[in-house]
């Protein structure tokens, strides 16, 4: 089984310190979290997990670390200055600010206020998405000169970036720069704990290609996405495809494939329990000649008087210089982890007749490889031993010993975070030097002597 809805996992990463609200103390802020002990390890596998995919397991893609704040003319001419927006529209009964493209109709055809059902709403405006900051010591908020923006995505820092790589890594096509980094957008309607904030990590390729390849390499991109999802425990039951028509498609992209996973399961149209995980978008070679020198518009004027770099690329084969298209297969960080804590939620009844949870987490994900458990922490050689075990283990996996609670408590505390394997030290152990090891998912035991524990552990966690 996987979480009966969102509200189940909120519960459990707070009490277990995978997410808390950030600011908790000053009455938090809106859509603001902060990831815990057990979160920010999580997050860090699940990156691990991507960029040990797409940058070393394979041959083609570079990565890059660019910067937050871009020189404000990188988003003039992407295009966010004018078209990064969403659909305003204000309730004049309730004075809740909401998007006009999320909101149902009536039978009449009039939009409803998802906050209290009224039809009375503002004409619709254009609502910039990108958070503004002023950049000198000597700003104002009024001087145009300081202004700058939060990066609203990772996609354009990598695209100013082409030449350099290309240069430096002597890179052919086709070849794709990898970027994890923060984003930041002002969401009018953010919500549904992680799943839409205001802050946020993305992992994103821009994969370069001749035009002519580009449909063949975006169903690739799409297939391979399809396979990854998998190995981080995403069943593909809960995943489905979304093409977005041509009305919806961004004004670079020539198709669009939206990944949905299924967040809201308790929600009783199905097509309502699915959102948006991830897209793959056909980028064209909008991105690469909105940002170089040459191009020009139809009045034969160059549309970029500004950048100083020409990103064209040059093939000495066919002795061709073109702008390669560009396909961008990009994915949060918080909507993969929300994803695969919904994946890996379990409860298990046990013979005591008591519920229990368990986080089923791909062992190579789970935060926690190994709890060392001291059966008598009133025993000093018991201790003595499994603190010496946790220590040997600590180097090639992550362990924790704890010794807060009865061996059933401390059971049912790893099973809820998703360790793997939990190794108990008993009195026999210093007698015979095995211990006891109990697997998360089947509560099987195993005795297994010292010297071969942490070979035992590693063929089953890697």
């Amino acid at each position: 089984m996987a979480a009966p809805n969102i509200e189940t996992i909120v519960s459990l990463a707070k009490r277990r310190g995978f997410v808390f609200p950030a600011s908790d103390i000053y009455g938090g802020l809106g859509s603001s979290w902060d990831y815990g002990p057990l979160g920010v390890e999580l997050a860090n596998n699940i990156k691990n997990s991507w960029w040990n995919w797409v940058v070393y397991e394979r041959d083609d893609i570079e990565g890059l670390d660019s910067s937050i704040i871009q020189n404000r003319l990188v988003w003039k001419y992407s295009g966010h200055e004018t078209t990064f927006s969403d659909p305003l529209a204000d309730c004049r009964d309730c004075k809740t600010r909401l998007r006009e493209d999320k909101l149902e109709r009536n039978s009449d055809g009039k939009l409803v206020c998802s906050n209290c059902g009224s039809t009375d709403l503002t004409e619709s405006r254009p609502f910039n998405l990108m958070f503004r900051t002023t950049i000198g010591a000597v700003s104002s908020d009024d001087d145009p000169a300081a202004l700058a923006y939060l990066r609203p995505e990772t996609a354009q820092g990598i695209f100013v970036n082409f030449k350099n790589v290309l240069d430096t890594s002597r890179r052919k096509l086709p070849f794709g720069i990898a970027q994890i980094g923060k984003a930041f957008r002002n969401e009018v309607t953010p919500g549904n704990f992680i799943f839409r904030t205001r802050e946020f990590e993305q992992m994103e390729i821009e994969y370069f290609c001749r035009p002519d390849d580009a449909p063949r390499v975006h169903q690739e991109w799409l297939d391979a996405y399809d396979a990854w999802l998998e190995t981080i425990g995403i069943s593909s039951k809960n995943v489905v495809h979304y093409e977005q028509s041509a009305e919806e498609l961004a004004h670079y992209s020539d198709r669009t494939v939206d990944f949905l996973y299924r967040f809201f399961p308790e929600r009783q149209e199905e097509d309502k329990q699915f959102d948006e995980l991830l897209g793959i978008a056909n980028r064209t070679d909008y991105d690469l000649r909105v940002h170089s020198k040459k191009p020009e518009n139809e009045e034969g004027k160059r549309i970029n008087p500004d950048t100083t770099e020409d990103l064209s690329y040059f093939d000495p084969q066919t002795n061709e210089r073109f702008y390669p298209y560009c396909i961008e297969p990009s994915i949060g960080v918080n909507r993969t982890l929300l994803a695969v804590l919904m994946e890996a939620y379990e409860e298990r009844t046990n013979d005591k007749g008591e519920v229990r949870v368990i986080l089923k987490l791909k062992p190579a994900l789970a935060p926690i490889k190994v709890a060392v458990l001291p059966l008598a922490k009133n025993n000093e050689s018991i201790v003595t031993m499994a603190k010496n075990l946790k220590r040997s283990l600590q180097p090639s996996m992550r362990a924790v010993y704890d010794d807060t609670g009865g061996i059933g408590k401390l059971y049912a505390r790893q099973d809820e975070i998703g360790t793997p394997f939990c190794v108990t030290v008993d009195h026999e152990s210093i007698v015979d030097n095995a211990v006891t090891v109990r697997d998360r998912d089947s509560w099987q035991q195993e005795r297994v002597a010292v010297g071969d524990l942490e070979q035992f552990l590693r063929q089953r966690l890697y």
